[in-house]
């Protein structure tokens, strides 16, 4: 139970021998994260290890329990055991039990086997959850991604939706969902994960916000040339499109909820922006001439998949903005954007939103372009303050100490309000997903229009309110809506430039002040302070910040 230094130290004393082994980082679905709910889990000869969810283990319990079987733990995936153990006591090989078994199972997953008495067999199969195939010298990995994979072997296969593989030490068959033998390619990744590191911080969220100037250039410099803006081929013809429509989960989400603004603002381009979860069983009518766009770090958001394949055939094109180019989404999408930010480790996502959000920002001038709403001089001026921007963040990591102050007196409050206008709106939500998932802080997000509208009721002296608020032409209004808030006793923290600091900063709690930046670049920068508020109110709390609880880095169950 608990973290995997946990194993290790019991392996210490306990260790097991073998040439073969499996197991899986659980994130509990069905039982609670116990001993014996624990992956991985056996019935007589064979073992079993899963990530996803069977929707339809009841039924099969039922018909096991019928079978005079009965399971010692409360998950799903004893179910696939027991299930694949019924097909062996039939008479069936383990090869062909384990695909009688998987031909059975409804849901996601992602499975591997292990039988008594084949030292050199290993079965895995997918359907819906990422898995792919580590090639070594006389030795084969299974893992979700090339990540896992990467301290073992850069030699990796990707296993497509509904394949089903048998493994030797020196040899891989793929058959496909129909049962047709299948090549499957197998690629070299340029990831060194091996030697992935905190580089001196206390945390690896710490190292990644530190990185952003870093990767932020690496973004621009794969999107920008002396001439403008390049994209991958085969491009995209935004001046075709009568709309976009906008999918992902979490932060991503945020990010393409920003991108909303962009579009609309600076190209006319009518943007819907839809959590994935909800996207695929609204089932929403898709316009000709409309294009989707998916956005996910890892590229296997298991509901961001689904409403990719949900809009194939319906939308005219797909697009993926994602950090790893080798995965489900990039592969299955028309033309996938790579952000370029790197390995990121900590569950809670920085430098990735902002390499998103600068990918974004590029598309949207892109379609400005396309669609004769942006003049070269106006995309010129913009592309400068771009190129600008990862000084602009080193400049911006400098005011930590200030941050840090602020956060040490937030970690004593219960809830915590979040406000912004226009572009900052999208940022007050990100805001507080991010000291809601690692500080376990109450935090909301409100635009700060919609204040006076109810949830100024929660106004008191024990609820701080984080008001973003750049000098830009919202600056004034929403210097009315703080005003509101410290009328009712609350207490202020103001995010703002110099020019904000100084119109209004003597009036609030606590004042960061940020680098000067143009209005449209706001939001990236402006991600830094909400970042770093929530890193710092967590390390105060004493919480896991890499590792909070109840999360998953890579969400790959719906």
């Amino acid at each position: 139970m608990g973290k995997l230094v946990n194993l290790s130290d019991l392996l210490v004393h306990e260790p097991l021998a073998g040439k073969s082994g499996i197991g899986h980082t659980r994130w509990a679905t069905h039982g609670a994260p116990n001993e014996i709910n624990a992956h991985p889990h056996r019935a007589g000869p064979v073992a079993v290890v899963h990530n996803g969810i069977v929707e339809n283990y009841k039924d099969l319990r039922a018909r096991l329990a019928a079978a005079g079987q009965t399971p010692e733990s409360d998950t799903d995936t004893e179910t696939v055991a027991m299930l694949t153990q019924l097909h062996l006591n039939a008479g069936k090989s383990p090869v062909e039990a384990a695909r009688a078994t998987i031909d059975e199972l409804e849901g996601a997953f992602a499975l591997a086997f292990l039988f008594d008495g084949e030292e050199d067999l290993m079965v895995a199969a997918r359907k819906g959850s990422p898995l792919a195939i580590g090639h070594g010298e006389g030795e084969m990995y299974v893992g979700s991604d090339a990540i896992a994979l990467a301290p073992m072997t850069n030699r990796i296969t990707y296993l497509e939706e509904g394949d089903f593989a048998v493994l030797t030490r020196t040899s891989l068959e793929v058959r496909d969902l129909t049962g047709a033998r299948v090549t499957r390619e197998m690629r070299k990744i340029s990831m060194d994960a091996a030697r992935v590191d905190k580089g001196g911080h206390r945390h690896f969220m710490a190292k990644e916000i530190a990185e952003q100037p870093s990767v932020l250039s690496d973004t621009l410099n794969a999107y920008l040339t002396d001439s403008g803006i390049a994209l991958p081929d085969p491009g995209i013809d935004f001046a075709a499109l009568d709309r976009l429509t906008i999918t992902a989960c979490g932060t991503a989400y945020l990010a393409g909820f920003t991108a909303k603004y962009w579009f609309e603002q600076i190209a006319r381009l009518p943007v819907e922006v839809d959590v994935a979860s909800e996207f695929r069983y609204r089932e929403p009518p898709i316009t000709p001439n409309t294009a989707a766009l998916f956005i996910s770090q890892s590229g296997e958001t298991a509901d961001t998949l689904a409403a990719l394949r949900y809009c194939k055939g319906k939308a005219s094109a797909l697009y993926s903005v994602v950090n790893v180019p080798e995965s489900s989404i990039a592969r299955e999408s028309d033309l996938a954007l790579p952000i370029h930010a790197g390995v990121e480790i900590g569950v809670a996502s920085t430098k990735a939103f902002t390499c998103q959000l600068t990918v974004l920002l590029l598309l949207a001038l892109k379609a400005a372009e396309d669609r004769g709403h942006l003049p070269p001089a106006a995309r010129d001026e913009i592309l400068t303050h771009l190129r600008a921007l990862p000084g602009v963040f080193n400049t911006a990591l400098g005011r930590d100490e200030v941050i840090e102050n602020v956060a040490q007196e937030l970690a004593e409050a219960r809830d915590i309000l979040f406000l912004g206008r226009g572009l900052m709106y999208p940022l007050a939500h990100e805001g507080a997903l991010k000291l809601k998932e690692i500080s376990y802080i109450h935090a909301e997000a409100y635009a700060s229009g919609e204040l006076k509208h109810g949830p100024i009721a929660l106004i008191d002296q024990h609820v701080p309110v984080v008001v973003l608020a750049p000098r830009d032409r919202l600056f004034d209004k929403t210097v009315s809506n703080m005003q509101e808030v410290m009328a009712r006793g609350g207490r202020v923290v103001l995010i703002t430039d110099a020019a904000g600091a100084e119109s209004a900063g003597a009036e609030a709690w606590r004042v960061i002040q940020m680098p000067e930046v143009s209005d449209l670049l706001a939001p990236i920068l402006y991600a830094l302070p909400a970042q770093l508020l929530a890193y710092h109110t967590a390390v105060a709390k004493g919480t896991d910040v890499d590792q909070p609880r109840n999360l998953a880095k890579s969400v790959t169950v719906e």
